[in-house]
């Protein structure tokens, strides 16, 4: 099966990615706005009892955060990708690290940018046009973080949450 691990901003920041989101990303349906902190890799029941034991662990030893979205930012000329970027904070980078090392398979394909995706998959033209309005948008959310999902893929290519991991709840 596959699975991935995100963190999913408040409803707030969902509902402003949303509403770019439903227009400029062919993914819209298929899960909702988020940061990926472990992109899409394949494990068996066995291997993922082990990770989510793992994942109990690095929850419970990392303390809530906020994070701070201001600006716009693209991929491109690699994709042409829109999102809106996350300002690196200690406490993010170090659970992307952790979700890369130990137990975990390596499928690290990028160095770790964090954001949330707001527009993908746009023909060049598209894209110009789209990131030229956004990127003079002036934007300032701040957003509290603690917690992150596993996620696993359903055949129809969505995705939907495993499990929840609290930040600093105790380990059962």
């Amino acid at each position: 099966m596959k699975y991935g691990i995100v963190i999913f901003p408040t409803k707030e920041v969902q509902d402003e990615a949303n509403s770019y989101r439903k227009r400029y990303d062919p993914h819209y349906a298929l899960i909702p706005p988020h940061i990926t902190l472990k992109a899409p890799f394949e494990a068996d029941q066995q291997i993922m009892e082990e990770l989510i034991i793992e994942l109990k662990h690095i929850a419970n030893e990392t303390k809530p955060f906020t994070i701070n979205i201001n600006k716009v930012s693209t991929f491109a000329p690699i994709t042409n990708t829109i999102y809106f970027k996350i300002e690196p904070r200690p406490e993010l980078i170090d659970l992307y690290a952790k979700m890369h090392s130990g137990k975990f398979p390596r499928n690290q394909e990028y160095a770790f940018v964090p954001h949330i995706t707001i527009a993908q998959s746009l023909s060049h033209d598209e894209y110009s046009d789209v990131y030229n309005s956004l990127r003079m948008k002036k934007i300032e959310i701040e957003d509290k973080i603690d917690r992150f999902q596993l996620m696993y893929q359903l055949n129809n290519g969505s995705w939907t949450v495993h499990e929840t991991f609290v930040f600093g709840k105790e380990f059962v």
